[in-house]
């Protein structure tokens, strides 16, 4: 029998009923997290493997003799024209001895005897010959040496590096050619391969320790730079126009890591 509770206004209601009282059994919630809950997010054990760029390998004659998988983070970054440009600039700045000099009044030869009176001769007064004002006197304000010298940290050189490089396979200036090393050592020889290549005249051709013997002819062509897999930097890329890898090279040049 439900119980009748009075309110003060004279109307009756009826009282709320507790669990217990209704007969319904009740089951305590519990902050324990079920094992479907601890699984709803399943970990890979497999790392994803990065993407590769798929880039043709020429012969001496110019023919496609195969191809070659590159890694995307050194061949298909986007250009940054901003850090390329300032690892450019520091490059040329370091280049720079900083040995320019000029003499002062006080080096250059010459009398220290007043060279007229200071009143009555109608000209402006001076005190000497070696006045910077004169022929032969000295430089004011002149430079002077020091020491310049700015810094780039290496992670900002690789990236400048892969940005470069990049820049050149996506407008068909890079070259990858295999079997060099089985031409004659000749300038004549080389020289032929670059025209079958159809590569333009101011080139940077990179070698590896297998065609190493490659740079004494090649040096020889005009307008053509050599240089080893682990020596070229941002500036010898964006200075020249074509850039032709040896295979031995590039895959010499991915697998140091990028060491810059």
């Amino acid at each position: 029998m439900p119980k009748i509770v009075k309110e003060k206004s004279g109307a009756t209601k009826k009282a709320k009923l507790s669990p217990k009282e209704k007969g319904v059994s009740v089951v305590k919630k519990t902050h324990k997290k079920t094992a479907v809950s601890k699984a709803v997010k399943p970990v890979s054990s497999q790392k994803e493997t990065s993407s590769k760029i798929v880039l043709s390998v020429l012969s001496p004659q110019g023919e496609k003799a195969g191809t070659i998988s590159v890694p995307v983070e050194v061949f298909g970054v986007s250009y940054n024209a901003q850090l390329v440009s300032q690892a450019v600039r520091v490059y040329e700045m370091n280049q720079r001895e900083g040995s320019a000099a000029t003499k002062t009044r006080g080096m250059v030869e010459g009398s220290t005897r007043k060279i007229y009176r200071q009143k009555g001769t109608g000209r402006a007064r001076h005190g000497g010959i070696r006045a910077p004002i004169f022929v032969g006197g000295g430089i004011a304000f002149g430079p002077v040496p020091r020491t310049i010298h700015k810094t780039l940290s290496k992670e900002m050189k690789k990236k400048a590096l892969v940005c470069a490089l990049s820049l050149k396979r996506e407008n068909n200036q890079l070259f990858i050619v295999d079997g060099i090393d089985e031409l004659p050592v000749k300038t004549k020889s080389y020289a032929h391969m670059l025209e079958q290549i159809n590569v333009s005249s101011r080139t940077l051709v990179i070698y590896g320790k297998q065609t190493s013997s490659a740079a004494r002819a090649l040096r020889n062509i005009h307008a053509v730079s050599v240089l080893p897999f682990d020596a070229f930097t941002t500036h010898d890329v964006m200075t020249h126009t074509s850039l032709v890898f040896t295979k031995d090279a590039i895959l010499a040049f991915i697998e140091k890591g990028m060491k810059v």
